[in-house]
């Protein structure tokens, strides 16, 4: 099948771009590649990357709510799964309370509110 277009990032809504490019730019180790007073994105060195865009009345989606769009996460493989925790604890995330399969992945909230989990890479 041919594609129709190449995906070239993901762009999430937030009050302080920033400060969530920071945190994400501490988990990837990607540089920040463009930053205006609006957007913030990183460089991923090639391929998909992420991005940040000021929204000043962001609400982070509900997590968990049956009721309530989780609109996207994102999932961060990693070796070990408590280093991997402990590591995105240090640099200003927050364990979720509900945390469907804690041995394979884990819940956390960047400090604007999305969700993202850490996912054990177990080959």
């Amino acid at each position: 099948m041919t594609p129709i277009a190449r995906l070239q990032l993901t762009a999430l809504d937030c009050p302080d771009p920033d400060a969530l490019a920071e945190f994400y730019r501490r988990i990837t180790g990607w540089p920040v590649g463009h930053r205006s007073d609006q957007w913030v994105q990183l460089d991923s060195g090639g391929g998909a990357t992420l991005a940040f865009q000021r929204a000043p009345d962001h609400q982070p989606p509900p997590w968990p709510d049956p009721d309530g769009a989780q609109q996207l996460h994102l999932d961060f493989l990693v070796d070990d799964l408590d280093a991997g925790e402990a590591a995105v604890l240090d640099i200003g995330a927050r364990k979720a309370a509900f945390q469907p399969s804690p041995a394979r992945f884990r819940v956390y909230l960047d400090p604007a509110g999305h969700p993202f989990c850490l996912v054990i890479d177990d080959g």
